[in-house]
């Protein structure tokens, strides 16, 4: 794909439409995916999303803050072969706390009322993902990069 513009517009629609992703975490003995629902900023710089502190994945961030997530729009049909676009997320999560806890729960619980009650539990954990990188992939192999500086 040779469209900037519309790499970055096929993007945003994505990162808006998708409510959930894949989040791949490691703890030192191979990665580990975990279904999370998300949410990312418009400028595609962050990404936010919940977990209770009594997870593998969160034993896993408090022990390495690197992660992966993906993004995709996927419909298990042949025609995701040539439809079908799918994001991977390079980034580094932080949990929050404070100021930045309520911030970020507002961002993220506008994307998700539904979690609120969740989110609300003292035991949950809510994370901000500062993103490096995106790899887009479309048609299955054209693929483009955004890049961000912290």
């Amino acid at each position: 794909m040779n469209n900037t513009a519309e790499s970055t517009d096929i993007l945003q629609k994505l990162c808006a439409d998708q409510p959930l992703a894949v989040l791949a975490t490691d703890a030192g003995s191979g990665p580990y995916a975990s279904l999370v629902a998300v949410t990312v900023t418009p400028d595609l710089r962050q990404l936010y999303f919940a977990t209770l502190r009594a997870t593998r994945k969160w034993a896993n961030l408090a022990g390495n803050h690197h992660v992966s997530l993906l993004i995709d729009n996927r419909s298990n049909q042949v025609t995701d072969f040539s439809r079908a676009a799918a994001a991977t997320v390079i980034g580094s999560a932080e949990e929050l706390s404070g100021s930045e806890l309520e911030i970020g729960l507002e961002i993220f619980l506008g994307r998700h009322p539904h979690l609120a009650e969740f989110t609300a539990s003292p035991s949950c954990a809510l994370f901000r993902v500062q993103i490096a990188s995106i790899y887009l992939v479309t048609r299955f192999q054209n693929v483009m990069e955004f890049h961000f500086s912290p």
